[in-house]
């Protein structure tokens, strides 16, 4: 159904660049395993747009790590574990609670200037975490701190070239081995770059629906070329929606961080009612998955398009303190998060699932790695602990950089030239196909799915096929087909799951079953789908 490649190509032809370790794609994940592989090899880092795109810059909570005296790495385990609704993987979970401190350690190092208060870290704590444990930067702008840091530090580090608006179509395998990568030059060129060793961090899909908090790039590329390639795809029917974006005419769908909500906030239908006690104990706290729903049901009920989130009971001067992005922002559409009501509904923010990689970072592909919320490590499981993805990042950058420096230098393998007979690309404009995609997923693979839904939207989706076979030679026509990809795996992955469980909830199986479904789901291009071992907790 998905062919093995995009383009018709003849390896021969083409120029070829030769480089040790290649990061494809920049943001946490990207820069910061380009930075620890630079201190002992030559690397390429090439993205689609440039060093600073990526869903990092518009990370606002923080990063999870266990700092405070009061926290303990066994307090971390359980809260991420229960977040998980029991698919995280144990062996993983506890790498992330040991290691993330001494990560943290490194982005200091790497200029990295994380808010204090008293000399100490300034701690806060969000939903569904049992203690303070979030470091943040300039209030709410964690992320966009991060990348400045590091993409500054990029730019100076002799060891790494980057390459920025380049597009990777594909990776290039032989025997099971990924050789590098088929890429395309601004002005329309390829090229073959041949690596030791290559590194997805390509971030999330959040473009796969109508509203969603992601950047315009993150249309997951890296887990549909890893897909093509023939790595391992696990869990993609598990999608955060976040509950709290800005949700104004005129507006993005800007993220209000859960952090808002850690500090008091509180949640409104649009009568003016408080309502997460008919949905939870804990309330406004409660995971993002229940909040997210919470939302989507009083928004029925009241045949409302949002919710109000009232964060009205603080000054003025401690909100603009402690949320000096999120304030200015809905300020510049008329809203002052301190005397207003904001207007709030969910959109997609996260892809729990993703390409499965080891303890290392290494996929199912040897000598291709994946980073950030491209992988699926196990630390996620069925739901994201809030902070834990900038975490997860730098512990797996360093685990894949200290793989990399024990693997032996990749043979020069012969690799053989790959092309079939396509034609002409259809008369529909790759932005409609786009829409058309987006608004099935919103309907059919959203927040609440049903059999029927999720039957309809994978017959609606397949209509699309016929870009596989058609000469495609643009960036947005490279981007749909990947969207296109992962969109019928997650479709068929919340199919199959006829259960409810974390960031997939099925109105058809509302229980969360474990005796059937304490599984993953795994796809792969050849074996097609499997099913993923959980090691027990």
């Amino acid at each position: 159904m998905i062919p093995r490649y995009l383009i018709d190509f003849d390896l021969r032809s083409l120029p070829e660049v030769r480089t040790e370790v290649m990061v494809i794609g920049a943001g946490i994940a990207g820069l910061f395993t380009a930075l620890k592989a630079s201190e002992t090899h030559q690397v390429l880092m090439i993205t689609k747009k440039s060093l600073l795109d990526s869903n990092t810059r518009y990370a606002q909570g923080g990063i999870a790590a266990v700092i405070s005296e009061d926290d303990s790495p066994e307090y971390h385990r359980q809260d991420t574990l229960l977040a998980g609704a029991g698919l995280c993987s144990p062996s993983a979970v506890d790498v992330l609670v040991h290691e993330g401190p001494a990560g943290v350690n490194d982005l200091i190092r790497m200029g990295t200037e994380f808010d204090m208060e008293d000399g100490q870290f300034a701690l806060t704590k969000e939903g569904a975490h049992s203690q303070r444990r979030i470091l943040h930067a300039q209030g709410d702008a964690t992320g966009a701190e991060i990348v400045r840091a590091l993409s500054e530090k990029a730019k100076q580090e002799a060891n790494i070239d980057v390459w920025d608006d380049h597009f990777v179509i594909d990776l290039i395998t032989e025997d099971g081995e990924c050789c590098g990568a088929l890429v395309q030059k601004p002005d329309g060129q390829r090229l073959f770059v041949r690596a030791m060793a290559t590194v997805l961090c390509t971030g999330g899909a959040g473009q796969l629906f109508r509203y969603t908090t992601n950047p315009d790039v993150a249309t997951g590329d890296g887990i549909a070329i890893a897909y093509r390639a023939g790595a391992d795809i696990r869990d993609v029917e598990f999608i955060q929606f976040h509950p709290t974006a800005l949700c104004y005419p005129g507006a993005p769908r800007f993220l209000i961080s859960e952090a808002v909500r850690g500090e008091g906030a509180v949640l409104r239908n649009i009568n003016g009612e408080r309502f997460m006690e008919k949905y939870d104990p804990q309330l406004e706290l409660a995971p993002r998955d229940i909040v997210a729903r919470a939302i989507v049901s009083e928004m029925e009920a009241t045949k409302s398009t949002f919710v109000f989130l009232d964060f009205t009971h603080e000054s003025e001067e401690s909100v603009k303190h402690r949320f000096p992005t999120i304030y200015e922002t809905c300020l510049h559409y008329g809203l002052d998060l301190s005397s207003d009501w904001i207007p709030v509904a969910p959109a997609a923010h996260y892809m729990m699932g993703g390409v499965a990689t080891d303890l290392n970072g290494e996929t199912t592909v040897k000598r291709l790695f994946a980073c950030g919320e491209v992988s699926s490590t196990g630390v996620h499981g069925a739901n994201r602990l809030a902070s834990n993805s900038l975490s997860e990042a730098i512990v797996f950058g360093r685990r894949i950089v200290e793989r990399i420096r024990r693997m032996e230098p990749s043979e020069r393998k012969p690799i053989i030239a790959e092309s079939s007979h396509r034609g002409p690309n259809g008369k529909q404009p790759v932005v409609e196909k786009r829409l058309k995609l987006q608004k099935v997923m919103l309907r059919h693979v959203g927040l609440k799915r049903h059999a029927a839904g999720l039957k309809k939207g994978y017959e609606e989706l397949k209509r699309h096929l016929s870009i596989f076979d058609a000469i495609l030679s643009k960036r947005e026509e490279y981007e749909f087909a990947n969207m296109l990809t992962l969109a019928l795996l997650s479709a068929e992955a919340a199919l199959i799951r006829e259960e409810s469980r974390g960031g997939h909830f099925r109105e058809d199986f509302p229980g969360r079953d474990d005796a059937n479904w304490r599984k993953h789901t795994v796809f792969n291009r050849t074996n097609g789908i499997t099913e993923g071992r959980i090691d027990d907790v």
